[in-house]
């Protein structure tokens, strides 16, 4: 499998993300949202980095647990129940990512909404691999 991460001269640089990634051969993983649910399902942390990097490591786990690694991410999309506190954490959020994932970055968007499942969550992110 091999994925390719494409960011075209004529648009706007990618910091964070890829514009586009084209994936060959492989098996596609389709990763459900994830929360900053504890193993007991209780929302952990206060604030919106907290839960990013609780909700980071869960998604990274049910890809781990599915046999992928941060690299193999083509997809993911962020729902947050305040894109203006998105905005101001971003620095905070991307080191995050970076200590987590990697500077492998996979296409994304962040989604503004309403209120997540659990009320208490902040952010949620799910995503699509593609395993070798």
């Amino acid at each position: 499998m091999t994925l390719h991460r494409i960011n075209p001269a004529g648009l706007a640089p990618a910091t964070g993300f890829s514009h586009a990634v084209t994936a060959t051969g492989g098996t596609l993983v389709m990763l459900a949202g994830q929360t900053a649910l504890d193993a007991a399902g209780t929302v952990t942390g206060d604030d919106l980095p907290a839960q990013f990097a609780r909700a980071l490591a869960n998604l990274l786990t049910a890809l781990r647990a599915a046999g992928g690694t941060p690299a193999d991410l083509a997809r993911v999309t962020v729902y947050t129940t305040d894109v203006a506190a998105y905005r101001a954490h971003a620095r905070e959020l991307g080191r995050i990512w970076r200590e987590s994932a990697g500077r492998d970055y996979p296409a994304m968007a962040v989604v503004g909404v309403v209120r997540l499942w659990d009320e208490q969550a902040l952010v949620e992110l799910d995503g699509i691999a593609v395993l070798p």
